[in-house]
């Protein structure tokens, strides 16, 4: 794995040298500046189309933005840009004033109270708050005037001491803002964040730096919450514990099996079984049959390079990256994690061998595999040896949950998506529905549910007869022939709205549907709901996306202004020299490893029968686990709404949607 991990590297940095070498090649290239805008959230961005010699050094000289600016917006840039690919680039209309290098503040050194930092690249006032143990809000009071961001390479930056952080001084630096919490024994975030009339969630998100609360840490409570002491309510009996659901407390029965986190002692074992493809990765040559001689195919042994990389490890090698980062940040915060790792593809023998000689028997937390008949050994095994499965890929359905308590979907199933599409478009009962698939054969069993339950909600609204139901399939990979775009012109109405549903995950279906409806458009009104999956597509036109209305229930979103995503893209740049991508596995692999052993630390196995007692600010999701009954597993039900207007911009917001077990 080391290897391969290594070789990945290697890969990455040989291609940044490359683009490097391209950078100079191209500075002379003269570029012509788009005229072309776009509102994306409310920021305004040029789209600009590669055309050929230009450069990241040259299209970025063009724009007035930096090179680094430019792979940040648009991610896969630095693996080297493509004629005709399309980059948007922040609107920057003349050169930035030149701003003098902030200095640091000349102040009396102090060794007793402060220790004094050279800062070093990349670091950030976050990551140092993380090193140090103190709070961001500290090291901005004890450096004032300072803009630690901009300062050089190795100045110097004055650290609190811990040891000196009395009481009084805490208090002594808390503004209008916020009052400080000192946290004594037998206290939790959850009868703290209650103490004050807020919820847990609210307590993290201003106590970041503060992962794992001790005896002694001092909290940032909003200064909005209500300062007043609470009376002590009653204790609970001991067979009893207080459960925070969703900002309320109630008292339920303590699960059989139930380990106080003062008894959780030793190491957090951890098993991940994801297709690494070892074996494939290690074949060094292959045959090309491209090549054709008088009509008779030429078959030529080809060697790979060295740092070539199996197509179908790579989604699960970034998984296992974000999996490390994950494990590094919580071995920073002291706990212990013991990480095994195996290679597990979609055969069932190396599986069965791996459980049958006990190597799975140890462990507090399996992650994986991906593929459904292993996923269905491994949840059974974890039901029988009580340890909790994790399930880090999409599956179409939820039917792995039947009789498994212990597994849980990380990442939400179809249906739930489905669930909330049917959900939402049935406010808009009156309108014309085009429903569109690729099911040629008429056998997909999703198909035919995500139908039935949107004819369901509808029929809750309206007699049945009422309903304008038209159902369109495609039949070739070219989805869209005349006869295909004339059915979908006489499908669509000029009377009412149109709401279109595109009930694929296929990539030429959707994107030529996509065209297609859009050139309808100008005569037709529309409105077009789609997959999750649909957010992935690449070389999509904004135009094919803005100007629809598409709406998509997706399980993630990932805010790229928040500190800890910059903080994870940064160690992540640092480590594998490259950053993932928005539709990378890293973001899940690092969110899942975070939540889960993070839980088992704090809660110990109580966490395990009510997830919803931990709710850590993860990367790109907020898990809501839910079960439909005590045998089954978890599901993830989160879901972000997302429409992207004709003003091209993005609506998001979160959504509480209710998946059905039909």
């Amino acid at each position: 794995m080391i290897n391969l991990l290594t070789g990945f590297r290697n890969f990455l940095a040989s291609i940044i040298i490359v683009a490097a070498f391209a950078v100079n090649a191209g500075a002379q290239v003269v570029v012509e500046k788009s005229k072309d805008k776009v509102i994306i959230s409310g920021v305004p961005y040029y789209i600009h189309l590669v055309k050929k010699g230009e450069t990241a050094y040259s299209i970025s000289k063009a724009y007035n933005i930096t090179v680094e600016e430019l792979n940040k917006e648009n991610p896969p840039a630095v693996y080297g840009l493509k004629e005709g690919q399309a980059l948007r680039l922040p609107v920057r209309e003349a050169p930035a004033a030149q701003t003098p290098q902030p200095k640091p503040v000349q102040q009396p050194r102090d060794e007793s109270r402060y220790q004094y930092h050279h800062l070093q690249p990349g670091q950030t006032v976050y990551s140092l708050s993380k090193l140090y143990g103190v709070s961001e809000d500290e090291i901005i009071a004890a450096n004032p005037g300072i803009e630690i961001s901009r300062l050089p390479v190795n100045a110097e930056i004055a650290i609190p001491r811990r040891e000196f952080m009395t009481e009084k001084q805490e208090f002594a630096v808390q503004d209008s803002k916020y009052i400080f919490h000192r946290v004594e024994s037998g206290e939790s975030l959850a009868s703290i964040a209650d103490h004050y009339g807020i919820t847990i969630r609210e307590l993290r998100r201003e106590n970041r730096d503060i992962r794992f609360p001790q005896v002694g840490d001092y909290l940032r409570i909003p200064a909005t919450a209500k300062t007043a002491a609470v009376e002590q309510a009653e204790q609970p009996p001991a067979d009893t514990v207080s459960v925070p659901v969703r900002d309320t407390v109630i008292v339920i029965p303590r699960p059989e099996g139930y380990t106080s986190v003062s008894n959780l002692k030793g190491k957090i074992n951890i098993a991940v079984l994801l297709p690494f493809y070892l074996s494939e990765n290690a074949i060094r040559s292959d045959i090309d049959s491209s090549k054709w001689v008088r009509g008779q195919r030429v078959y030529k042994p080809v060697r790979r390079q060295d740092d070539w990389i199996y197509y179908m490890s790579t989604p699960f090698i970034e998984m296992y990256q974000g999996i490390l980062l994950a494990v590094d940040t919580l071995r920073a915060l002291g706990m212990g994690v013991n990480l095994y790792t195996y290679d597990i593809k979609s055969d069932t023998l190396a599986l069965t061998r791996l459980i049958n000689r006990g190597q799975l028997a140890g462990m507090d937390l399996i992650i994986g595999p991906v593929y459904s008949r292993n996923l269905a050994i491994v949840a059974e095994y974890g039901r029988k040896m009580n340890i909790p499965v994790v399930s880090p890929v999409r599956l179409m359905n939820n039917s792995a949950l039947q009789n498994n308590p212990l597994l849980f979907l990380a990442n939400s199933s179809l249906n739930v998506a489905q669930d909330a599409i049917a959900e939402e478009i049935s406010d808009y009962y009156l309108d014309n529905f085009v429903f569109i698939h690729a099911d040629t054969a008429g056998v997909d069993p999703e198909v035919k549910r995500f139908r039935n339950r949107i004819i369901s909600e509808l029929s809750s609204r309206i007699p049945f007869q009422e309903i304008k139901f038209k159902e369109l399939m495609f039949y070739s990979r070219s989805a869209f022939n005349n006869d295909s775009i004339n059915r979908l012109g006489h499908a669509l109405s000029a009377k009412s709205e149109n709401i279109i549903i595109i009930a694929s995950e296929e990539d030429p279906v959707i994107s030529e549907t996509l065209q297609e409806i859009h050139s309808l458009s100008k005569k037709f009104p529309v409105r077009v709901f789609g997959y999750p999956s649909l957010r992935g597509i690449e070389n999509l036109e904004p135009k094919f996306i803005f100007e629809l209305d598409l709406l998509v229930f997706s399980p993630y979103w990932i805010d790229y202004s928040a500190n800890d995503v910059k903080q994870f893209n940064s160690d992540f740049r640092n480590k594998f020299q490259t950053e993932p991508s928005e539709m990378s596995y890293a973001w899940l692999g690092y969110d899942i490893t975070y939540y889960f052993l993070s839980g088992l630390a704090i809660f110990g196995t109580d966490f395990l029968e009510h997830p919803e007692i931990h709710n850590p600010d993860l990367l790109h999701t907020e898990f809501d686990f839910r079960r439909s009954s005590n045998d089954d597993g978890f599901e993830n039900r989160k879901l972000y709404r997302v429409r992207y207007t004709k003003n091209y911009e993005v609506i998001l917001e979160s959504v509480d949607y209710q998946a059905t077990n039909e």
